[in-house]
């Protein structure tokens, strides 16, 4: 079978008129900016997809009841029984501000040397022009869709999915019975090959803090004295032990185990491991696991409790001698099948107090939970065929990520086959600067969605 080169795609892409005028659209996507966590954009972009889509031939609804509107645009096949694939995405980014370097502004569209880069373009505003340019393809060659086609378009993706569970039951009965859900993105990785996944791990992101006195105290009396910092970092430390293990009563025993197909599918598609991973990183730290089979275990299978951040005491200039009398730590657990935001949370209250650290203070800030599958349903082993003629590297069949997502959420409320595919790359940079798309990436992704519609013909 003869793949096309990269510059073969850059040049269909080019000469696509389809192709051309949405990526026109993505860049006025781009421009706008659609912050959940900023508050910015949100009911404008929302509005702008529906006019685009509105002029595309769907019939689209906007739901407003939250803070961030829902849009669903719907293309509906003439044949009456028609299944429906529904394609799921989100048009919020997160923020691209002075604490990160961009070469250029990451609110322009900018290409360069067959690359495109900006704010979403990879996550998730590409993604939507570019599988609305396959269906608008798709209906100018053939005049009509062999399938249904629905896209849901939520804005907090970023920010735990804000509402996504309210809206998805106002609509559940309307969008349930698809055949399949494309997830919001995905890439190829490092060796070329697609990564089709069907699942994410879960999370739950809280704030520790300490309080031991009123004001600062002099450091002298630092032998007699404890201080918020000195809690707060033993607190921390009582909950993992050396090798990363998370020291919570109960936490192993309720999460899911992987079964057979599922293990089988990481050994057999995961190249990467501990090697890989020191080498990208530039590690100065030994791994937590060194060995290859434990390694991608607890990478796709097992809870990782981490330090986002911590702030205490005295941070200027030279030196000031005091012992703090206020500490704070942004933490996270990743969550797997089987392990519930809230009553992890519960365990982790219940083993600091246990502990001897009942003065922490436990602040909730946001939750979601896993979900994982073997991909063994029909219409998700039909997009690892189809895909298997657009990549010359072949594909790498996944039944999680470690990344995280409301994946959960909208399988409870669909009961659909999901499968997250996209155009993505190993080194696109989503959240960092200058996120960016490969062109030809970009247009493959058009032609394997046009492909996925042809398929139910």
């Amino acid at each position: 079978m003869a793949f096309s080169t990269e510059q073969e795609q850059i040049k269909k892409f080019e000469s696509d008129e389809v192709a051309q005028h949405y990526f026109e659209v993505l860049r006025t996507l781009i421009s706008k900016k659609s912050v959940f966590a900023q508050q910015v954009g949100l009911t404008e972009v929302a509005h702008y997809l529906g006019e685009i889509f509105t002029a595309a031939g769907a019939t689209v609804h906007i739901d407003e009841s939250y803070t961030a509107p829902f849009v669903i645009a719907e293309f509906k096949s003439s044949n009456p029984t028609a299944k429906t694939v529904i394609f799921y995405n989100h048009y919020d980014t997160v923020p691209a501000d002075s604490d990160q370097p961009w070469t250029e502004d990451p609110f322009t569209l900018s290409v360069h040397y067959g690359v495109m880069y900006g704010r979403g373009v990879d996550d998730d505003k590409g993604h939507i022009t570019a599988r609305l340019t396959a269906v608008r393809k798709y209906i100018k060659e053939k005049g009509d869709l062999p399938v249904n086609i629905t896209f849901i378009m939520e804005g907090a993706e970023e920010s735990a999915s804000t509402d996504l569970d309210k809206y998805l039951a106002k609509h559940k009965k309307h969008l349930r019975g698809a055949d399949l859900l494309v997830w919001e993105q995905g890439r190829t990785d490092a060796l070329g090959r697609l990564e089709i996944s069907g699942g994410n791990k879960g999370i739950i992101t809280f704030d520790m803090k300490a309080k031991s006195a009123e004001v600062d105290i002099h450091s002298s009396f630092g032998g007699v004295i404890d201080s918020a910092s000195w809690y707060l970092i033993n607190a921390i430390s009582s909950l993992r032990d050396d090798n990363g293990k998370i020291l919570i009563d109960g936490l192993y025993e309720q999460i899911e185990e992987p079964n057979e197909r599922e293990l089988a599918l990481v050994e057999k598609y995961v190249k990467s491991g501990p090697e890989e991973s020191q080498a990208i990183y530039g590690l100065d730290l030994p791994l937590l696991s060194a060995e290859r089979a434990d390694f991608l275990r607890r990478f796709y299978f097992e809870p990782a409790l981490n330090i986002e951040g911590m702030s205490t005491g005295y941070q200027g200039q030279g030196v000031k001698t005091i012992l703090p009398a206020e500490a704070r730590a942004k933490m996270e657990m990743r969550l797997v099948p089987g392990l519930e935001p809230q009553d992890v949370l519960a365990k982790l209250r219940q083993q600091l107090d246990k502990n001897g650290f009942e003065k922490v203070e436990l602040i909730y800030t946001l939750g979601e939970m896993s979900y994982r599958s073997d991909m063994s349903a029909p219409s998700i082993l039909n997009v690892i065929e189809l895909a298997k003629n657009f990549y010359p590297a072949g594909v790498a069949v996944l039944p999680t990520t470690a990344g995280t997502g409301p994946m959960h959420t909208v399988f409870e409320a669909l009961k659909v086959p999901i499968a997250a595919f996209g155009m993505g790359n190993a080194n696109s940079r989503d959240h960092g600067g200058d996120e960016n798309v490969r062109i030809a990436d970009y247009y493959t992704h058009v032609e394997l969605i046009k492909e996925l519609i042809t398929s139910y013909e």
